[in-house]
């Protein structure tokens, strides 16, 4: 499976089975499989989405969305329930080009890619609970 190092941006090849071993990245030794979001920028989002092997789960949101930090905590408690998703957040304001690519009209926005393709939206935030058991349906796992 490739995966993408968040840090570095280099492609990682780890093996299905050493997916929960705590993986490193060859070239930088930062975490690959970090059960937290993640914060990517415009230059590393579409080469993390589309050479990672995993779902991945992008939360566009902005610092003055009262919403987005609401769900916050939630977002990174998904994560931690969720080690098989990669979870990402992009800060709109400070990446614009990531925010228009995806046609972001309203933050907090989820968008949840598998194969480097877009599955599923949802705006608005949602508690943990909720946000997993979306997650799970949208990727036809049993909740």
């Amino acid at each position: 499976m490739n995966i993408v190092c968040p840090a570095c941006g280099a492609t990682n090849r780890v093996p299905d089975e050493r997916l929960h071993d705590a993986p490193v990245c060859g070239r930088c030794k930062g975490p690959l499989m970090a059960t937290h979001p993640v914060e990517l920028d415009d230059a590393r989002l579409t080469a993390f989405i589309n050479g990672t092997g995993l779902p991945v789960l992008v939360d566009f949101w902005a610092d003055w969305c009262a919403p987005c930090k609401m769900m916050a905590p939630h977002f990174a408690s998904a994560a931690a329930q969720l080690p098989e998703v990669r979870f990402v957040k992009v800060d709109t304001e400070a990446n614009p080009q990531a925010s228009a690519r995806n046609q972001i009209r309203s933050i907090p926005t989820l968008i949840l890619y598998r194969g480097g393709k877009e599955v599923a939206r949802q705006s608005g935030a949602m508690p943990a609970g909720d946000l997993v058991r979306w997650v799970q349906s949208q990727l036809g796992q049993p909740g």
